[in-house]
């Protein structure tokens, strides 16, 4: 649990960094709700305005707790803020990938949506941590996915997907229907 994790799309500790510099090259270690430790570089950090503000209050920067997101999670919210962090010099960070900062739009739209494209289960804890964590890019962007997941269907393919049980009685529901025929369209 308390071994730190590092992958392609997370950067490790750069030990020619010390740990009280407070310049973008500073690392920050996020530690998610299952234990799973992530050090990543300030500026990606603050992409959440919820980790900035703690690291504004002089929070504990050893390791930041992110109480409400799992490792897996936290992770790809990672991934994420990497690639849309905005450095106007790219020399002020370090990034597991050097060509991030040179992304075009058309490419950082697509790189989003191969990203977005989870199972409902993935997505949804992807809006809970962008809501946590205040991320509205990657707020957005699910939501946006959800919303294409749901124009068209019907109100019975909506309950079956997003396990809702039907609460109207067989009457209930009918005169819902003849009150509000564009709703069951």
């Amino acid at each position: 649990m308390g071994n730190i994790i590092t992958s392609q799309n997370i950067t490790p500790k750069n030990p020619d960094v010390e740990e009280n510099n407070t310049t973008s090259k500073s690392y920050i270690t996020l530690r998610s709700l299952d234990g799973g430790k992530f050090e990543v570089p300030e500026a990606v950090a603050k992409v959440s305005p919820t980790i900035c503000q703690m690291i504004e209050d002089d929070y504990d920067k050893s390791i930041i707790p992110i109480h409400n997101v799992t490792a897996t999670t936290l992770a790809m919210v990672i991934e994420y803020c990497k690639k849309n962090v905005k450095v106007t010099d790219a020399s002020k960070i370090e990034t597991a990938e050097p060509d991030t900062s040179m992304m075009s739009a058309e490419a950082l739209k697509n790189w989003d949506q191969e990203f977005i494209d989870v199972d409902i289960d993935t997505l949804y804890d992807l809006i809970m941590a962008a809501d946590y964590l205040k991320i509205n890019g990657l707020m957005d962007l699910a939501c946006e996915k959800v919303a294409y997941m749901i124009k068209g269907r019907s109100v019975e393919e909506l309950r079956q997907m997003f396990n809702i049980e039907n609460g109207f009685s067989p009457e209930v529901e009918e005169e819902h229907r003849r009150l509000n025929p564009w709703a069951f369209d």
